[in-house]
């Protein structure tokens, strides 16, 4: 029966995140959640009793992974600039990830203060971990730098997700150029 239970659990958060990504947060209803899953509306609320429950549960379940790939691709970089750029080719990388999309509708949406200190502390996790690479490179404000730097990223994130003009190839490189250029300060 628990195993059946997380089944369901798993299958109504990777319905939300196909709503998240497809139309954004007001895509994400309990009536829609039911009709892709095939449960009944009731029973969306028996595991969840909000639409911020189940922002929260997907912060709480993607963002970790995601701050991991970006950790990783970091780690394997030999050096300080290498994981500058790790760190925001990573990052663009996962657009087409539909938990991305998930997770930069959440947070363009209106969470409630729970779900928006949860998505704070993961963003706080991705930037500290290129304040010490910044550091290294001898940045006397490497936080200052770092947030700066993840607004650069941030930037052509939502430039790839529009469908710019550019080809998201050519958006990330100039983000990285941008970033390195800057970073060398």
């Amino acid at each position: 029966m628990a195993e059946h239970r997380s089944m369901q659990r798993a299958a109504l958060l990777d319905a939300a995140r196909s709503l998240l990504s497809e139309g954004g947060t007001e895509a994400l209803t309990f009536p829609a959640l039911a009709e892709r899953t095939g449960l009944a509306r009731s029973s969306v609320y028996e595991y969840f009793r909000s639409r911020a429950a189940v922002v929260e549960e997907l912060c709480e379940v993607d963002f970790p992974v995601w701050a991991a790939e970006v950790s990783d691709a970091m780690q394997r970089a030999a050096t300080s600039e290498a994981k500058v750029e790790a760190y925001v080719r990573q990052q663009l990388a996962l657009v087409g990830d539909r938990r991305h999309r998930a997770v930069v509708a959440i947070s363009a949406s209106e969470l409630d203060a729970g779900a928006r200190e949860k998505i704070r502390a993961a963003h706080g996790g991705l930037v500290a971990m290129i304040v010490e690479a910044l550091g290294e490179l001898g940045h006397t404000e490497p936080r200052l730098a770092a947030m700066l730097l993840q607004g650069v990223v941030d930037a052509a994130v939502r430039r790839i997700e529009l469908g710019a003009a550019e080809d998201p190839t050519a958006i990330t490189d100039a983000a990285v150029a941008m970033a390195l250029r800057g970073v060398r300060g």
